[in-house]
């Protein structure tokens, strides 16, 4: 069956330190978008429209990206920013020259006449600037929308209206109205509707997983996350049984959390998991480790080989999921020009070779707040949708030295408290991560009026 191609906004990326930021207020104004490297995009019946982002670089560099006048000719509606803006009037016939001194911050901007890109905003309003150079002659065929204390083009647009260019950047809140400019863009522009929405994602999603698994087996390692419990659900939705949801308990997991997987994926939901107890080996492989890189190391290693062996004694497994994210594979892509690999992900290109299993990214899409939308459509309960981040390693890297069981334990206990006192307060749902770290020291302290000598633990709340 034949996908029906889905409408979008695609972003060339020049390196911009903002340039996801863009794709998600895009995404919050229920339009697609995707972040495509500027040298690598090709064009198809879906677009509806480009984005150039910023970057560091300068125009008049000779190793600046560069952009095709065949992109700009494309016929499609385009938003330069920044950067974006410069090179396209730089290749179009303008001229860009280095500011006097780099311009970073608040600065307000006044609307010259009427502009689709700013329709119903008023003449004046704050913007945030973040530039070196400055378009100083427009391209032929242009005009001035919108000029600054420093710029006279803080804003311009193609007199056929298929060009707009922004010397500030719409994307960051400290641009008063920037949503409605990124908005007035997408809507009015560009034609987009506001289809992209967990529900839809969902339908689409589900249908996909469907015909690509059929009636095969699919098995995903459970951690009771955010992203493996959404990558579940879906799952789920889409196959049933044949779904097969392995929970390693590695002995490094907080308070209870094992329990409350099993309780709610098994119990509430109905997912075929198997459990795994591998908390002895996972603790042997740590004994004497103190350094916290290569904790991470042994526990990656040792959690392949465990779910490798499990993944075998199921049999006929053909396909493998995992929760990588749409930042995972920005973020694991090396763009050619200024923005380099940023690391290597643990969801992107870690498989063992002898794993010859097809992968399943149902999240691959999405930015974590969207997970989380897209779990809150799912029925995923409160108490795992609003948890806080933990990392794959667990509490070993929240333990500085050596890892053993009485201190996991000890850091256990700490760390509930901690927690428990953050939810009575009511203010856990409003902090993104606490955490509870044991320290390699003693202090000296009091207890019922006598001198105790413990262990020290560091709390932090984010």
């Amino acid at each position: 069956m034949r996908r029906t191609a889905r409408e979008k906004i695609v972003i060339l990326d020049f390196g911009s330190q903002y340039t996801q930021l863009i794709a998600r207020s895009v995404r919050e104004l229920k339009v697609y978008c995707e972040i495509v490297p500027y040298d690598r995009f090709e064009l198809g019946s879906e677009v509806k429209g480009l984005i150039f982002s910023g970057g560091p670089a300068s125009v008049h560099d000779s190793q600046a990206p560069k952009v095709s006048r065949a992109i700009l000719k494309s016929g499609l509606p385009i938003l330069g920013i920044c950067y974006g803006l410069q090179l396209a009037g730089l290749v179009l016939g303008g001229r860009v020259a280095k500011s006097n001194k780099r311009e970073y911050g608040p600065a307000e901007i006044v609307v010259k006449g009427s502009s689709r890109l700013f329709a119903k905003l008023p003449k004046r309003s704050r913007v945030w600037m973040s530039h070196g150079d400055h378009l100083t002659r427009l391209p032929p065929g242009f005009r001035a929308v919108a000029g600054s204390g420093n710029i006279d083009y803080a804003a311009v647009e193609s007199e056929d209206g298929l060009f707009y260019g922004l010397q500030f950047h719409p994307e960051v809140k400290h641009t008063e109205h920037g949503k409605k400019i990124l908005g007035n863009f997408v809507y009015n522009i560009c034609g987009c509707r506001p289809t992209w929405t967990p529900a839809s994602f969902v339908r689409r999603t589900v249908s996909d997983l469907k015909e690509q698994i059929g009636s095969r087996r699919v098995i995903l390692a459970l951690s009771g996350g955010v992203d493996s419990s959404v990558c579940a659900l879906l799952l789920h939705r889409a196959v049933g049984r044949k779904l097969v949801a392995v929970f390693i308990d590695n002995g490094l997991l907080r308070s209870g959390e094992k329990e409350e997987v099993i309780e709610t994926f098994r119990g509430k939901i109905g997912l075929n998991l198997r459990v795994v107890d591998a908390s002895k080996e996972f603790l042997e492989r740590l004994k004497g480790v103190i350094d916290p890189e290569e904790k991470r190391k042994i526990i990656g290693r040792t959690f392949i080989e465990v779910f490798e062996t499990e993944a075998k004694k199921l049999g006929k497994i053909k396909f493998l999921a995992q929760g990588t994210l749409y930042p995972d594979l920005i973020e694991s892509t090396s763009f050619k020009g200024p923005s380099a690999v940023i690391k290597s992900h643990h969801n992107v290109g870690g498989l063992p070779e002898s794993f010859s299993l097809r992968l399943v990214e149902p999240l691959k899409e999405l930015f974590k707040d969207e997970v989380r939308l897209v779990g809150k459509k799912l029925g995923l309960p409160k108490a795992i949708l609003g948890r806080h981040p933990f990392p794959g390693p667990g509490l070993a890297v929240r333990i500085l030295g050596e890892v053993t069981k009485e201190k996991l334990d000890l850091l256990r206990q700490v760390d509930s408290i901690f927690i428990q006192e953050l939810k009575g307060n009511r203010v856990y749902d409003q902090i993104w991560q606490a955490f509870a770290v044991l320290l390699p020291a003693k202090s000296v302290g009091v207890m019922g009026d006598e001198r105790t000598y413990e262990n020290v633990v560091a709390l932090r709340a984010v």
